[in-house]
């Protein structure tokens, strides 16, 4: 019997840089690949938790499946060696997840100079590595054309919070960074899609209550809970796969219905 499918939903043997991959989502995504046969290059600047991400790969599928680096992504000259690494000792990328983020609280009304070094920072690592990053990967990424790239943007991206606007800002630009390289990276066989978390139990929320985050789940998630970083994983895998050749410029919301709620 002829197949009614035929694009394919696996992922295996393809190269993987995961940045933001000591813990959190980005640690999510690294192991969710290899656990579906991908060859992962995990990157962040805490060694400590970046090697932790690939030494539990290695203890589920053994040593080879993945590799570590420790990298500033603020660093425009440190990504260009990271890539140039990681086609030597890997073979290619052929999927890149940009992940990598921080989140500085900063008051527009404070400190002057505070609210530059945050602005400063959020936009080096939650945009400027972005382009960086797609920039130094794209001669891998084109070279068969099907490469992907994925931007975790937030739901901060689509909306705003009080006291966050370096955060807020850079993730809008995440998102618009996404649309303008999909339109421009499309003919070369490059889809980028962006993925945008709601509430995530990360790292970036572990300092709320969880009193707080149930309080706030329960009023404004649709779900009534915090997301795991698992459920982000699975998005940033879906729009990675082979079979996702028609899905270029989206963002895909994962936030248990919060942006979709009006009352």
């Amino acid at each position: 019997m002829t197949r009614l499918s035929s694009l394919s939903r696996s992922v295996e043997g393809s190269v993987v840089l995961v940045t933001g991959a000591a813990s959190g989502m980005g640690r999510a995504i690294a192991h969710l690949f290899a656990d579906e046969g991908a060859l992962v290059a995990a990157v962040d600047r805490d060694a400590e938790g970046v090697a932790e991400t690939v030494g539990a790969i290695d203890d589920a599928h053994g040593p080879g499946r993945a590799a570590d680096w420790t990298v500033d992504l603020a660093d425009p000259a440190a990504i260009d060696q990271l890539v140039a690494e990681v086609v030597e000792r890997l073979g290619s990328v052929d999927v890149l997840v940009n992940n990598a983020g921080v989140a500085v609280p900063a008051v527009v009304e404070g400190d002057g100079a505070a609210y530059e070094a945050a602005w400063a920072l959020t936009f080096a690592v939650d945009l400027t590595a972005h382009q960086r990053l797609v920039r130094a990967c794209l001669p891998h990424l084109r070279r068969d054309g099907r490469g992907r790239v994925v931007n975790i943007a937030s739901t901060e991206g689509l909306g705003a919070s009080r006291y966050n606007s370096p955060y807020v800002a850079a993730k809008h630009g995440v998102i618009g960074l996404t649309r303008a390289l999909a339109v421009e990276l499309g003919a070369l066989g490059v889809n980028v899609n962006a993925v945008c978390p709601g509430p995530i139990r990360t790292g970036m929320t572990a300092g709320i209550p969880d009193d707080a985050k149930d309080k706030f789940a329960r009023r404004m998630v649709p779900l009534r809970r915090y997301g795991d970083p698992e459920e982000v994983a699975h998005a940033v895998l879906a729009l990675s796969l082979p079979a996702a050749s028609f899905t270029n410029g989206a963002v895909l919301v994962v936030d248990g219905g919060l942006t979709v709620k009006n009352d």
